[in-house]
């Protein structure tokens, strides 16, 4: 409980200190005019009140990822709150800052135009084409699973496939109207649902005398029940990804710098959303741990959305136990909704289409609404279609967040600026990136391949093949981070020497 109290107070405190250094560098000036101002259209770039910006901000990019994330990432034990709140503060909150301030600075371009400005133009044509794939696949996650949860907890008697074909409609509506006209006006009413499901979470475990919640101090040995196939590098740290960092997270950063008339406006929006996405991700995974370490009966077996439903109903009262459900619900929707905008605008950027013709949004919208749908019948036709599709999300995701580093690691040094700040977490990302895709069966499944080739030699001792494996998947890690770190100099070396000779 301490851990968890201490936790909480770390991650404010980076909002008020570490947030303030981040602005001072960044340079954010109230007098600058805003692409809102300069470039209003009433569809995208719309002024919007602070407040209402920050709540769309907020339930955005939270999803069901601090939520589900931080549950299926309280396994590991309380390794989970370290990460959580170091990645938070030091990484996730100052990648969707930084993102969304060079967006703001930058006619509210959309992130691959970013990638592209400061990695170059294969890096642009690359990321278009990977991110809107990667928020067709939100979009698609973040209909079955409040579909799921609606279906289970309230509808049991009607036909499943009733409330994606709803949500789905919605999405569509959410995607083609002004900004201003649908999300800016029902997202208030999600955004209190999605805070009164924290407040009640958090309440139950501070005030009921049987949880008891073990201390960092206590130890950080990976309790995962799959230990053996699930280090805690670097499955934890794609895990829990919207809790702690989070690539979508900068996609939905350049929506919101289109509607703000002050940079001053940047801080609490884009890095106070991320901390009281973190706070969320906190009280989630901290509601895991006890439930996993104590009741661990119940949750055998269970995904991290069937948790959920577990947690509300042996906490709380039949009514309370709806208000949480229906706040994670919330949180799914309003993700899926911008995640889909989001693939309308990045479309709409690599054609050049105008987007205040309605038809020409429709015309954008209808084949990324087409693929989604598939994929969408694809998680319900095939059994793991859903895990599969969340497994490729996972890493995918991290692997955006990882290029957004590196691009305004770049843009920091272009502009003379402390790059420390983002290189190191770039560094960070880029070893859990590769490392992960190295060692998961979602992706090369390096050590499941070895092991399968060391156990017919039978001149290889036991204990080798037990751990070359994995020693290798880290030193192959090691070595592409390397790679990046000394390219980045090499690069930072000749844009000097070029400087010079000028």
């Amino acid at each position: 409980m301490i851990t968890f109290i201490i936790s909480v107070v770390l991650l404010l405190l980076g909002y008020f200190l570490y947030s303030k250094l981040i602005e001072k560098i960044l340079g954010a000036d109230p007098k600058r005019e805003t692409p809102a101002t300069t470039m209003a259209d009433g569809v995208d770039y719309v002024p919007m009140k602070p407040w209402r910006i920050f709540l769309i901000q907020f339930l955005n990019i939270a999803g069901v990822g601090p939520i589900v994330g931080a549950i299926m990432g309280a396994q590991f034990g309380t390794a989970s709150f370290l990460w959580i709140v170091f990645g938070c503060i030091l990484a996730g909150a100052v990648h969707d800052f930084i993102a969304g301030f060079v967006s703001l600075r930058d006619r509210g371009c959309s992130l691959p135009e970013i990638h592209g400005k400061y990695l170059g133009n294969g890096a642009k044509q690359f990321m278009r084409y990977f991110t809107v794939i990667l928020m067709i696949l939100v979009g698609a996650v973040f209909v079955k699973t409040p579909s799921q949860l609606l279906f289970t907890n309230f509808t049991p008697d009607w036909q499943i496939w009733i409330w994606p074909v709803i949500i789905f409609v919605y999405y569509m509506l959410a995607t083609m109207l002004p900004i201003d006209k649908l999300i800016g006006r029902i997202y208030p009413i999600f955004g209190i649902l999605l805070l009164l499901m924290a407040v009640f979470v958090m309440c139950a475990f501070l005030f009921r005398p049987e949880v008891h919640l073990t201390e960092v101090w206590e130890g950080l040995s990976n309790q995962h029940p799959k230990a053996d196939t699930n280090p805690i590098f670097p499955m934890m740290f794609v895990s829990i990804a919207c809790g702690a960092i989070s690539g979508f997270h900068a996609t939905q950063s350049p929506l919101m710098a289109r509607c703000m008339v002050n940079e001053k406006q940047a801080r609490p929006i884009f890095y106070g959303a991320m901390i009281a996405e973190g706070i969320v991700a906190l009280i989630w995974a901290a509601a895991a741990t006890y439930f996993f370490h104590d009741k661990a009966d119940l949750c055998a077996g269970k995904s991290g959305d069937a948790m959920v439903g577990v947690i509300a109903n042996e906490w709380f009262t039949p009514v309370l136990a709806v208000v949480t459900v229906l706040g994670v619900i919330a949180a799914a929707i309003t993700s899926g909704d911008t995640a889909l905008r989001s693939a309308r605008l990045i479309v709409a950027d690599i054609f050049k289409i105008d987007q205040k013709p309605i038809w020409k949004r429709f015309l954008v919208a209808l084949p990324v609404f087409l693929l989604a749908g598939a994929i969408l019948v694809y998680t319900f036709v095939d059994a793991d279609g859903f895990q599969t599709i969340w497994r490729y999300f996972a890493w995918a995701n991290q692997l955006l967040a990882m290029v957004t580093l590196w691009a305004i690691t770049v843009y920091l040094t272009i502009n003379k600026k402390p790059y420390i700040i983002t290189l190191v977490p770039a560094l960070f990302m880029t070893m859990v990136c590769a490392t992960f895709i190295i060692i998961s069966d979602s992706g090369l499944g390096l050590p499941n391949k070895i092991s399968h080739i060391l156990e017919g030699g039978e001149s290889v001792p036991p204990h080798i093949a037990e751990v070359l494996p994995t020693t290798l998947s880290y030193s192959l890690g090691g070595v592409i981070t390397l790679v990046a770190c000394v390219w980045f100099f090499v690069w930072k070396h000749k844009k000097s020497a070029k400087q010079e000779v000028k």
